[in-house]
């Protein structure tokens, strides 16, 4: 167990306190007593999550009929714009309520960065574009590592805003990019990855490094 145990980091919700946390730290602490674990608790961080109000500001429930099917989000918009939206409605920590217009939104921000690699090059990047694109990796890269995925989410719009502007696009940028948005769009970062001519996974690449 000791090869499994701590876990790194629990991310979970004040409501799965009895039916999640207490159960396994009682466990956790009744092997330690047995002899059979060296730590007492199982778990080295514990961060607690917001919940996702209805939009009547209320829990979602079945007896209230405010519940959102994710099934159907996914079929109009997406799973990326699903994923995407759920972790840009605000702080992680916080109570948030659902607003389906807010998926259009990131609905909207994923076509317009689908539309930014129509016009790709092998040139070499300007020094302004190597600045956009280290200043985005290092926040990306600091907000994800903190948790802080909203303002993440944030910082790869203003990105492709400014990219967007740009007459030609090298490709040495846009693969940095798409190795930012893996984690919050995986299956258009996949694609992505693949119009820029390259092969396999880049689930499977380095995270990239920025150049103060």
């Amino acid at each position: 167990l000791d090869k499994w145990l701590p876990v790194d980091l629990y991310v979970g919700g004040t409501e799965h306190a009895v039916g999640h946390l207490l159960y396994a730290r009682f466990w956790t602490k009744f092997l330690y007593d047995l002899g059979l674990v060296s730590h007492k608790e199982p778990f080295k961080k514990l961060f607690n999550q917001g919940m996702i109000l209805g939009d009547d500001h209320s829990k979602m429930s079945k007896s209230k009929g405010n519940v959102i099917n994710p099934d159907d989000i996914i079929e109009s918009h997406g799973a990326d714009a699903l994923r995407l939206y759920e972790m840009f409605m605000g702080p992680l920590r916080e109570t948030k309520v659902w607003q389906t217009k807010g998926v259009e939104g990131c609905s909207r921000f994923l076509a317009r960065t689908y539309r930014l690699f129509d016009s790709c090059s092998d040139e070499t990047p300007s020094d302004d574009q190597l600045r956009l694109i280290h200043r985005c990796i290092a926040k990306v890269t600091e907000e994800t590592e903190n948790m802080r995925f909203n303002t993440a989410i944030a910082a790869m719009m203003e990105f492709t805003n400014a990219a967007t502007k740009w007459e030609r696009r090298p490709k040495v940028v846009l693969e940095s990019f798409t190795l930012l948005l893996s984690p919050y769009a995986p299956h258009l970062s996949e694609e992505l990855w693949e119009r820029l001519g390259n092969q396999g996974s880049n689930a499977y690449e380095t995270w990239p490094t920025a150049n103060k």
